[in-house]
């Protein structure tokens, strides 16, 4: 779900001194020691920020005088803040803070000569989460301490903003106040800082007389890992009440860890609570810090403070760890090999249960790709960036490829010295998720890679899958080739995604987009930063924002959807209010964005986790409390209001609200049309999905009569993202049922294709408006009729009640859509764009298409319902593509058969005045498919074109597998010049020449005293045909497949005679 856009935006910094000998240096002359003030202060005067289009830079790597400078100036190390506001890098001798957004050096200390003497360069870098305290590790072994200290009435820079006049005619005036009115950067309202004066204090250095060989800054404390000793020692930032403010634990005293062990590597994430350490045998480790007792021990025995559980044992030195991230939102842990390829693990629990889930492998050999150097998840974990030696590689969670440099030419690289497409040393997430920031091997510069991302990942709505919106750091692309004709809406051209920039104004207030929701028919976008929202009107192109500044301050957004109403489209949002109270309101599009015109305001007791609407008129709101409501919207001509009429609680069945990305419900036929809507939780299947586990639970029957039970089923593992179809606009696949309104159609109908007025309600059994779709990494998967799938799961007698398995649909894009009107999947991907005519390398988006209808059709007839497969069928008849998708079900079933080669293949049947073959029954017990997909397509006027078009685009050895199925070509040739179809007729003339050419081939080794003029009277044969259809041609003026005719003929007689034979007989050849 995210893709790289764009060419990278370059920072560097560097400290400009008058004297180039002291460049980077405070000289023993300036009297500074580290061992008194921890470094030299670089006034902020003498910070010089470069900030440039990529490809912008000049290119000096080459000059000796310039190397050994430039290896102390790159960039070593890089740590971001938790909340985002601000990074910071070292390199050998310097420690640099930068505000993200927009980006600009804040501070810097340069340490002294007598300082990197004493205590070592830096090698890395290690930053409290809330970017109070740095710690720089240097070479020999020392921790040096450093406190960010903010002076609030001094700013660094003065800000100067382009006047918002300027597009007047697309905003409307005092929406803002100006730049004035933001307040501080670090936690409070606005999201642009104003460039708050901040400096770097030495606070202490802290040597370790044992060694450091990896250690981790936490909120409370300082975890290190020593050498010798092995241990691991926690040293808290203040003291606790005892006044103790360290602790340790030798590793020999773990009893879960081999002895000798020795950690190289820890990571730790807050939202599971769980550390990661790599141990120099390449073993990882789930390690937890266990809670201290009062006691301080048991029977004398001092307390540990780390249990944990050994999860990935490398079977050889290829698999050893080098390289560890956390995945809190899908309980994920990946781990990087020395091999490149990455092992992502399931953390079930917290008592070691953590199975290998699946592998990702980088698109290129190992030699081309080298060892991993990070891995870093998206803060919303749906994307996994993997940055190795010679390149980088993204993937979704569950296994996607996405975009990646190894296209890249390696000599161009380095001409336009574009080093964050090759070797990579440090990478991290910044805006949420919108950019990439990347450190380069001996770069000083930083580069900031652009990405766009599906709206589903911020905000899980049906609306946003069905309608393909992205956002990226500015923007957002709406993709409108849902509304256009067949043909056109599967083009990969790009100029369908409507690209709107969200005003500036905004995003200086509130950046970084935190949420997108669009309406379920497209024409309006509503998105959220930090705090408030903004609504945008894809008719008009106007944006509408909140007048009131204070009023947009006053809450935080935390889930959204768009939905239709009678009289009214309002928007639906969960509002976290400042002051600890918590309501859905519903904005009407129509009306100003201010408290005083908000239609309902419906208190709820505790935050949202998800909004998912159901149907028309009904909204289900889950939240942290476990519980899923359901409410009815109600509406007048006047107001608007929020009726709630049922509740599910999730108790022992969900365990952290949190980690639900997703849910709604499958409500039964009669239910949905005629039921009470306050019964329709007693009869709902609710659908979820936690942890990439998509699960239902459906009503039991044992329960009491004021009690709900369900029985639970996980329906599939490693899901991304799903769609129920009938949470789709109505209007998506009403269309598709009688395409013949907006497209040409590909054809007239028979009597035996058109299906009958009163099959048309069966038709819509059939229609996957009820259908389920999901992702899960690899392939797209659907049950076409989820009403079915469930029946058949509460029917099956084993005890697991198996769940039918969903048809497979492969892809090789990430698919973000499902268009059922145009019977496409649609998907998009990163096209990467590299040419020495430009200075500089980039990303663009690139839409996918892949047809679906041939494996549901596929799916139908291996069950012998070729009834369903019908009916699906005729929805899509009358698409212009509608005869390629039947040619690529018959060319995968053919290619299947042909290389199973079945030898209970029927034989070819019998001459006779038909062309229909006969279809397979199910109590015969076929050993093929290919029968009845054959059978299937004779009941489509393009039946003779759809054979005949797979064997030009099948080998010559798969015909002998078709036609053993089919009628002898001689007999569909001759149809199809009854027909009129002189082209398809001449593709049967090909079939029958090369089965001729191969039974003479036979003939003639078996009977090789056969009489010349019996083999020659064979021969003739396709040249009869010839001359017959060279005549029908010639006669309706076809010249072009005369034209044909002639070559072949020629082909077939190298001396001309036969083509003069035939030309003089068709009336062609005078004389």
């Amino acid at each position: 779900m995210y893709w790289p856009i764009g060419a990278p935006r370059v920072y560097a910094s560097s400290v400009a001194r008058k004297e180039p000998a002291v460049l980077l240096y405070g000289g023993p002359e300036t009297n500074e020691s580290i061992s008194e003030d921890g470094g030299t202060p670089v006034d902020d005067g003498h910070i010089r920020t470069d900030e440039k289009e990529h490809g912008e830079g000049s290119n000096d790597r080459d000059d000796p005088k310039l190397s050994s400078q430039k290896e102390k100036e790159a960039t070593i190390d890089l740590k971001v803040a938790r909340q985002g506001h601000l990074f910071a890098t070292i390199t050998s001798d310097t420690l640099t803070v930068w505000q993200t957004q927009p980006t600009a050096v804040l501070a810097a200390v340069v340490r002294s000569v007598n300082s990197i003497e004493q205590y070592g360069p830096n090698i890395a870098l290690l930053l409290r989460p809330d970017a109070a305290i740095f710690v720089v590790h240097t070479s020999l072994g020392y921790l040096i301490t450093y406190s960010l200290a903010t002076d609030p009435d001094a700013r660094v820079y003065k800000l100067s903003f382009a006047d918002e006049q300027l597009n007047s005619r697309r905003r409307q005036k005092g929406k803002y106040r100006g730049s004035d009115d933001v307040e501080d950067a670090f936690g409070t309202p606005g999201g642009v800082s104003p460039f708050r004066e901040v400096s770097l204090r030495f606070r202490m250095v802290i040597k370790i007389d044992a060694g450091v060989s990896a250690a981790l800054a936490l909120d409370d404390e300082l975890v290190v890992a020593t050498q010798k000793p092995a241990a691991v020692q926690c040293i808290r930032w203040t003291p606790d009440g005892a006044g103790k403010q360290t602790s340790t634990e030798l590793m020999s005293r773990m009893s879960w860890l081999p002895k000798k062990s020795q950690i190289v590597d820890m990571v730790y994430d807050k939202p599971m609570n769980l550390s990661t350490w790599i141990t120099a045998d390449g073993k990882v480790h789930a390690v937890q810090k266990m809670v201290p007792h009062s006691g301080g021990g048991v029977d004398g025995v001092p307390q540990n403070l780390f249990r944990g559980y050994t999860f990935h044992e490398p079977e050889d030195e290829r698999d050893h760890a080098v390289t560890t991230a956390i995945n809190a939102r899908f309980s994920l842990i990946a781990v990087g090999t020395t091999s490149g390829d990455v092992r992502v693990y399931t953390a079930r629990d917290y008592l070691g249960n953590i199975p290998f889930s699946h592998r990702l492998q980088p698109s290129v050999s190992e030699s081309a790709c080298g060892g991993i150097k990070f891995l870093c998840y998206s803060p919303d974990g749906y994307c996994l960036f993997v940055g190795l030696e010679k390149g980088w590689m993204t993937w979704s969670v569950f296994g996607k490829p996405g975009g990646s440099s190894f296209g890249s030419d390696p000599a161009i690289n380095e001409e336009n010295g574009e080093g964050w497409l090759g070797s990579l040393r440090k990478g991290s997430w910044l805006g949420g998720g919108s950019e990439m920031l990347l450190v380069a091997q001996e770069d000083r510069r930083l580069w900031s890679l652009e990405f766009a991302r599906s709206a589903v990942t911020g905000c899980f709505t049906a609306a946003n899958i069905a309608r393909s919106l992205l956002h990226t750091k500015t923007g957002l692309m709406i993709y409108r080739g849902y509304d256009l004709q067949d043909l056109t809406s599967i083009s990969a051209e790009a100029t369908f995604w409507h690209h709107v920039p969200i005003p500036t104004s905004y995003l200086r207030q509130q950046g970084p987009l935190r949420a997108a929701v669009i309406s379920p028919d497209g024409r309006y976008v509503a998105v959220a930063g930090r705090r408030g929202l903004a609504h945008y009107s894809a008719s008009s192109g106007r944006w509408k924002m909140f007048e009131d500044k204070p009023m947009e301050n006053s809450f935080v957004l935390k889930q959204g959807t768009m939905m239709k109403s009678v009289n009214i489209a309002p928007i639906e949002f969960s509002c976290h209010i400042l002051t600890n109270h918590w309501k859905i309101r519903l904005y009407s599009r129509e009306l100003k964005l201010d408290d005083a015109f908000i239609l309902h305001s419906e208190p709820i007791p505790a935050p949202v986790v998800l909004l998912s609407p159901s149907g028309d008129d009904s909204l289900l709101v889950y939240t942290y409390e476990n519980i899923l409501y359901h409410y009815i919207i109600t509406a007048t001509s006047e107001t608007v209001r929020l009726v709630q009429v049922g509740q599910i609680a999730f108790h022992g069945i969900v365990r952290s609200p949190a980690r639900v990305r997703a849910m709604t419900w499958i409500l039964p036929h009669d239910q949905l049309q005629h039921g009470d809507p306050s019964q329709d939780v007693a009869t709902a299947s609710v659908l979820f999905l936690v942890d990439g586990k998509l699960a239902v639970l459906q009503p039991s029957s044992t329960g009491e009569a004021n009690e709900h039970k369900y029985d639970m089923r996980i329906l599939a593992q490693n899901v991304e993202c799903y769609i129920q179809m009938r949470d789709q606009p109505s209007s998506d696949f009403s269309t598709a049922a009688d395409g013949r309104k907006e497209s040409g159609g590909s054809g007239p109908l028979t009597e035996e294709t058109i299906i009958p007025k009163e099959e048309e309600e069966e038709a819509q059994i059939h229609s996957l408006r009820d259908s389920l779709w999901l992702s899960d990494g690899l392939n797209v998967c659907v049950w076409p009729d989820v009403q079915d799938m469930m029946r058949s799961s509460v029917m099956e007698s084993t005890p697991s009640h198996t769940i039918p398995s969903p048809v497979q649909i492969p892809v090789d894009f990430y698919p973000i859509s499902i268009s059922l009107k145009r019977g496409i999947v649609l998907g998009v991907e990163s096209e990467f764009i590299q040419r020495r005519g430009i200075g500089f390398a980039f990303f663009r988006i690139a839409t996918r298409t892949q047809l679906f209808l041939p494996q549901i059709l596929r799916h139908f007839l291996s069950r012998y319902d070729s009834p369903a497969a019908l009916h699906l069928a005729h929805h899509y008849r009358d698409l212009h593509y509608f005869p390629h998708a039947l040619e690529i079900l018959l060319h995968i079933v053919l290619d299947d058969e042909a290389e199973k080669a079945p030898p209970s293949l029927p034989s070819p049947p019998p001459s006779s005045s038909t062309t229909t073959p006969t279809p397979t029954r199910p109590d015969e017990a076929p050993t093929a498919l290919l029968p009845t997909v054959l059978s299937f397509l004779s009941s489509f006027p393009q039946y003779l074109d759809i054979v005949v078009q797979c064997t030009r685009k099948t080998e010559v050895r798969s015909w002998r597998t078709l036609f053993a199925c089919l009628p002898p070509p001689q007999e569909l040739f001759e149809a199809s010049l009854q027909k009129g179809l002189l082209k398809t007729a001449g593709g049967y003339l090909l079939v029958l020449h090369t089965f001729e050419e191969e039974e003479e081939e036979e003939e003639e080794e078996e009977e090789e005293e056969e009489e010349e003029e019996e083999v020659r009277a064979r021969r003739s044969s396709s040249s009869e045909q010839s001359v017959r259809l060279f005549a029908r041609a010639k006669d309706v003026g076809d010249w072009d497949l005369c034209k044909e005719l002639a070559r072949f003929l020629v082909s077939l007689d190298r001396s001309g005679a036969t083509l003069c034979e035939t030309l003089e007989r068709v009336g062609l050849l005078d004389g």
